[in-house]
């Protein structure tokens, strides 16, 4: 018997993709670059992020709705990559603008004498004018793309390695994973750790050799590149859940015990999954601040790994489709109530100023989630794919006629 495709096998990723699609060609179709200018460039641009942020959750999903790990560190993997292209798009810019005003000069600047005026303007605001040694590559797009993924990677593989041959599970070793994000948040807000400080690394929204082109037209096109990497992404992720490897991570999720006294080396799944995770987190982080424009170490507190995780919790964890629904909802709306563009609910006795009560509102509905719906948003799919299953009503459902019933048909 022929096998079916992997796409056919599940609907639901053609679904997502196919709706991503079109999402991605109705916000073309209004923009301002490309369309009817429906939709001004600053909503295209939260857009484009909110797509980056469907990725990060993907990524969360698989590590945690899959493997059964609540990794409270994945937005430091998402960091890393903003930094990683950061570094890039910041130096390629300023060695342009110095090498602009050495133009003049009598003698032409010498490739030293260029970086360190690149140095100097980049770093004079931390009190230096060295180029670190965190920046080697920072003159090379090519490289600088291939530390996007391993600078994540190597953190996740080793942090992985050391957590899982401890055989550290559970609450320790979300503790860890916030450990490990604290711990580099830190050390970036240091001066001397080569990424400015608490300064950080701005005007990431100037893509160098690229002036000519208004930020309307840019905005376009880093929508699409999220929606690309989304959509593969989504469909990697589908791919490793899917037949025996995804048999096997859940199965760790649900029993790691007994997974591992049949033979399996758990820790190399979870290393596997682990470090996967952490690089399409990378590659969501490294799309989502060219369009933010500016990243420093607050990116990396805690607590926004902990939104990742109430997004996934609200979409519902354990379905791809769920996560990317959580995110999207989600964060549109903190977009909506923190913006100030929610009418403020005026009560009897109170005022609610949504910009104040939005986070009570958000811990509200996770804690409303987790007790009454623990399938979340994505859960009302699978009513709805019950609803409309059609009923067998008693009849074989296959060559074992005594392989029946109705019990079977319901379950």
């Amino acid at each position: 018997m022929q096998r079916k495709p992997f796409i056919l096998q599940n609907p639901s990723t053609l679904i997502v993709l196919a709706g991503l699609a079109v999402f991605t060609v109705a916000v073309t179709a209004l923009s301002q670059a490309y369309g009817t200018g429906a939709l001004p460039t600053s909503m295209v641009k939260v857009l484009g992020k909110t797509l980056c942020l469907a990725l990060a959750a993907v990524a969360m999903d698989l590590v945690w709705g899959y493997l059964g790990i609540l990794s409270l560190g994945q937005m430091a993997f998402f960091a890393l990559g903003g930094y990683m292209i950061g570094q890039w798009l910041m130096y390629a810019r300023t060695e342009a603008i110095v090498a602009a005003s050495m133009a003049n000069n009598a003698i032409p600047p010498t490739p030293l004498e260029l970086q360190e005026g690149v140095a100097n303007q980049i770093f004079g605001v931390v009190g230096s004018a060295d180029l670190p040694l965190v920046w080697s590559f920072a003159h090379s797009l090519p490289l600088q793309m291939l530390l996007v993924l391993a600078v994540p990677g190597l953190l996740a593989l080793v942090f992985g390695w050391l957590a899982f041959r401890s055989r550290v599970n559970g609450v320790y070793l979300s503790i860890l994973t916030q450990a490990m994000t604290l711990a580099l948040a830190l050390w970036l807000f240091q001066n001397d750790s080569g990424f400015r400080g608490n300064n950080g690394l701005s005007g990431l929204q100037n893509i160098p050799g690229l002036d000519t082109v208004s930020q309307a037209r840019l905005s376009v096109w880093f929508l699409w590149a999220s929606a690309v990497a989304l959509g593969l992404g989504y469909l990697l992720a589908a791919w490793v859940v899917s037949g025996k490897f995804g048999s096997v991570i859940r199965a760790i999720r649900d029993d790691e015990t007994r997974v591992r006294f049949l033979g399996y080396p758990v820790e190399g799944f979870k290393l596997v999954v682990f470090t996967l995770a952490a690089m399409i987190t990378a590659i969501a982080g490294a799309l989502y601040y060219p369009q933010a424009g500016i990243i420093n170490p607050a990116e990396l507190a805690p607590i926004a790994s902990i939104y990742l995780a109430v997004w996934v919790a609200i979409g519902g964890r354990g379905r791809l489709y769920g996560a990317v629904i959580g995110a999207v909802v989600v964060s549109l709306l903190s977009s909506w109530f923190t913006g100030g563009r929610a009418p403020d609910l005026s009560l009897p006795f109170y005022t609610i100023k949504w910009v104040d009560w939005w986070l009570v509102a958000l811990g509200l509905s996770f804690v409303l989630v987790t007790l009454f719906a623990p399938r979340g948003i994505a859960g009302l799919f699978d009513w709805l794919g019950r609803a409309v299953s059609p009923r067998r009503q008693g009849r074989d459902l296959g060559p074992d006629h005594g392989a029946l019933q109705e019990q079977e048909a319901k379950a």
